[in-house]
């Protein structure tokens, strides 16, 4: 009495394997097309990234921090970026920032103007919003397992779980910052006769901005995370010195490849937020 009944059981799965497996028979090309494309991005980004020189990147990285911030933060984000090429790690730190530059694009270009469409059309926020609860509450490792079934093991597949786990918060954030825009400013745009088009560039974004600003920033840190995971399914980067770590039992290189995706992921984090703020303050 104490167990739950076997005659009761209903096996989902096996109807999402299903699917999956449709999916993988019917639209083959499409998802050949689809990571050919992809690929062509990130090796172009990973190639200009690589090209650019270290002392380049280090001082781009201090002025940036500087401005945003103050001249102490941007030595000490010079300085943070200095030591992870004392580590050797450059090539693997700049492998990582392309692979989560391109999911964090392409998930910026998908997740504003469907965050945009929710918050014009009540009915498709109720559709997205379980699906994105899902998306987030999904534990990340699962994203894996079609990402490497319909693209393979590699970077594409880890760019792919790494969209689907990092969408969200933009998505959330910009439907939340649109609807938040007070209507007398829209009523005042259209009794000047502007445009739905108008609204939106004119008055919505730039008030919403800050606001969704904060989603990109959630949206990298997310990607930043999921980078470092997907390294399980042959992406490249730090994540993948990580892996290796753990398999060596490496203290060492665990420590070094672990203190270099912190030092990065507090850059992002800082900059990220502090364009944010400058944009509230401005308000």
């Amino acid at each position: 009495m104490n167990n739950f009944p076997d005659n009761l059981r209903f096996e989902i799965g096996i109807y999402v394997d299903e699917i999956v497996k449709w999916l993988t028979n019917n639209l083959g090309g499409f998802f050949d097309a689809l990571k050919d494309g992809v690929m062509w991005f990130l090796l172009n980004m990973q190639t200009f990234l690589l090209w650019i020189p270290w002392y380049v990147v280090v001082l781009a990285v201090f002025i940036i921090g500087w401005r945003i911030k103050s001249w102490k933060s941007g030595l000490c984000y010079g300085i943070m970026i200095f030591l992870v090429g004392t580590f050797g790690l450059w090539n693997e730190m700049m492998i990582t920032v392309a692979v989560m530059l391109t999911s964090v694009i392409i998930s910026i270009v998908i997740g504003i103007p469907l965050g945009i469409l929710m918050a014009y059309s009540s009915r498709l926020e109720l559709i997205i919003k379980p699906m994105l609860d899902a998306m987030q509450t999904m534990p990340s490792f699962v994203y894996l397992i079609p990402a490497v079934y319909f693209f393979g093991l590699g970077t594409v597949p880890a760019v792919f779980a790494t969209i689907i786990y990092a969408t969200p918060p933009v998505m959330r954030l910009t439907n939340l910052a649109i609807r938040r825009v007070p209507k007398e400013m829209k009523e005042a745009a259209n009794s000047f006769g502007s445009s739905r088009w108008q609204v939106l560039t004119k008055v919505e974004l730039p008030q919403a901005f800050p606001t969704i600003m904060t989603g990109i920033n959630q949206t990298t840190m997310m990607a930043m995370a999921m980078v470092v995971i997907s390294s399980m399914i042959g992406a490249k980067g730090l994540g993948e010195n990580v892996v290796t770590a753990m398999n060596r039992i490496d203290i060492a290189m665990g420590f070094e490849a672990g203190i270099s995706i912190v030092f990065l992921a507090i850059i992002i984090d800082r900059i990220t937020q502090g364009i944010a703020d400058r944009f509230k303050y401005a308000e």
